[in-house]
């Protein structure tokens, strides 16, 4: 849909980029492109390289002590040096100019359009017709059965017939605030076909994981749109409300089988006992449910959202698999991590401070943290340098 802009599934969001103030969770994602020259901008040690001129003063870590005054021409020598200098630290402090240096010095690497790949993976069609479906309900207070089979036979197709790291990609995609619904069912469909996939499951039942991952959270078209469209962090009361979304997801597939009634309304069900909306545990909870879960946090995590940030596809299954076997089923969450991560390797990623890297590896136990190729040098992340978004948003 072209034009959401009177729709219930709206969320307000402001327009221009922000600096990456590296600070973890709460950084800002999206990068600002007129950095102040003369500001002081945390970057990784490993930028440094051979040859480099350096034009402006460079500071260790606590940016209180210079490391190399301007001038001065780097060379191996002078980087290990600088290197014991900084104690050891990752972070040093550059001015916005030596930093746009930096920048400027790189290889051109093509990030692909977000746009153009849901054109051509069918992916914008799907989405537009999930909007359509999801205002029907919202309208009407039913849903309809048919459509909604049509769309998820057509993501099943999507899945067979596009390569599978476009497929994650598309998923990982920083995208519009205004799309978080029907990009979120859209996207929990598909995480749930990957994860039937990779546990090996038969067709027919990835199949109806891949519609059960579409109607996981048609309840919320029946929450109150000043709750559901709220642009701040949810109070105790609007919680509960929206906690509702899992009964009324339930009431309206009437018309569906009731493993499917089960399995959508289950999906906030934890391990330990401490979910919504039966406090069902371990294996109270269906297979279904427990994959919708997974799939579910994954997404939420990684989702552009009017009153949160959208974290790395990296910090994002670090978190995962922090919350596993506690509030997440540990043997899927194993499986999740024992695939998404080799799916991101060697793909044009935008990092946090606008550079454009490969990644090249990954720690299995510290996932937060990949290793990147940017210009030619193959960098460790850290809290000021990390991998943000798969596309460009063109």
């Amino acid at each position: 849909m072209s034009n959401n802009s009177g729709s219930m599934f709206n969320r307000s969001h402001s327009g221009g980029a922000i600096q990456n103030s590296g600070t973890g969770d709460d950084a800002n994602v999206e990068v600002k492109s007129d950095i102040n020259e003369n500001a002081l901008i945390a970057v990784s040690i490993d930028l440094l390289y051979e040859g480099m001129s350096v034009k402006d003063d460079i500071f260790d870590s606590t940016r209180d002590r210079m490391l190399v005054s301007r001038g001065s021409t780097l060379d191996e020598r002078r980087i290990e040096q600088i290197r014991r200098m900084n104690s050891g630290k990752d972070t040093i402090y550059v001015t916005g100019r030596t930093h746009k240096y930096i920048i400027l010095q790189r290889p051109d690497v093509e990030i692909e359009s977000r746009h153009e790949v849901e054109e051509s993976t069918g992916y914008a069609k799907t989405k537009e017709d999930t909007f359509e479906l999801l205002e029907e309900m919202a309208g009407n207070k039913t849903i309809n059965m048919e459509s909604m089979h049509v769309v998820s036979d057509d993501l099943s197709k999507q899945l067979e017939s596009t390569p599978q790291p476009v497929i994650i990609s598309l998923i990982n995609a920083m995208a519009p605030v205004d799309e978080y619904l029907q990009r979120h069912c859209i996207n929990v469909s598909l995480l749930n076909g990957l994860i039937g996939r990779w546990m090996g499951l038969p067709e027919a039942d990835i199949n109806n994981l891949i519609l059960i991952g579409l109607l996981h959270d048609c309840g919320k078209t029946l929450i109150p749109t000043q709750v559901l469209n709220r642009p701040r962090k949810l109070t105790v009361v609007e919680y509960e409300v929206i906690k509702n979304h899992v009964i009324f997801t339930y009431d309206l597939l009437h018309e569906f089988p009731e493993l499917v009634r089960l399995a959508t309304s289950s999906h906030h069900e934890r391990i330990d006992g401490t979910g919504y909306s039966k406090k069902l545990a371990n294996d109270k909870i269906l297979l279904e449910a427990r994959i919708t879960a997974v799939s579910d946090t994954y997404d939420a995590m990684t989702a552009q959202r009017a009153y949160q940030k959208p974290k790395s596809p990296f910090r994002s299954l670090a978190q995962l698999k922090k919350l596993s076997p506690s509030q997440l089923d540990g043997d899927i969450v194993r499986i999740f991590l024992d695939n998404m991560p080799g799916e991101l390797l060697n793909k044009p990623i935008m990092m946090s401070d606008g550079t454009v890297g490969v990644v090249r590896e990954y720690d299995r136990e510290d996932l937060e943290f990949p290793m990147v190729d940017i210009g030619g040098r193959t960098i460790k992340c850290n809290e000021n340098l990390y991998p943000v978004n798969m596309f460009s948003d063109d």
